[in-house]
């Protein structure tokens, strides 16, 4: 699996930051429209949570991290309710063992995507531009959804 490599991260940190609403609302319907199954299951957890900031944060990493396998060159193959369905367990065992020995490893080990995942794990520790923050469950919440967004793209990527 070829690695998503900073720079390319970076040139979807442009891309996607420079779009007017409508424009982001027009490639959202097209990743909309190439991963209806993920998408469905990544908003299923602002549902679950019962957070709605969260909806709009994964709304807006879904774009910039297909973005960035976009600018990476890596297309991605259509991600299957299946797949979904497979991948949930080994994935609540891994954030077990993650989140109870606090090890980069495992999630490495896991999700072989490390930019991205350092990129997420940077991106919900650190404060905005304008000096928010994420609150602590926010955060939390955001930090699974997008490793398991990573995760499943990556497992598709070509």
């Amino acid at each position: 699996m070829k690695h998503i490599s900073y720079a390319s991260i970076e040139k979807a940190i442009q891309v996607i930051d420079n779009l007017d609403d409508v424009q982001l609302e027009n490639l959202y319907e097209d990743y909309d429209q190439a991963q209806p199954e993920l998408l469905g299951y990544l908003m299923s957890a602002a549902l679950e949570y019962e957070n709605e900031r969260l909806e709009g944060l994964i709304l807006y990493y879904y774009c910039l991290i297909s973005e960035a396998f976009k600018q990476e060159g890596l297309s991605l193959g259509k991600i299957t309710e299946k797949e979904i369905e497979e991948f949930e367990q080994p994935y609540s065992e891994m954030l077990d063992a993650f989140f109870e020995n606090d090890d980069e490893e495992i999630l490495e080990d896991f999700c072989d995507q490390p930019e991205l995942t350092r990129f997420i794990s940077i991106e919900i520790s650190e404060e905005d531009e304008d000096g928010t923050s994420l609150d602590d469950d926010t955060a939390t919440q955001l930090f699974i959804v997008s490793i398991a967004m990573i995760c499943l793209m990556a497992k598709v990527a070509q």
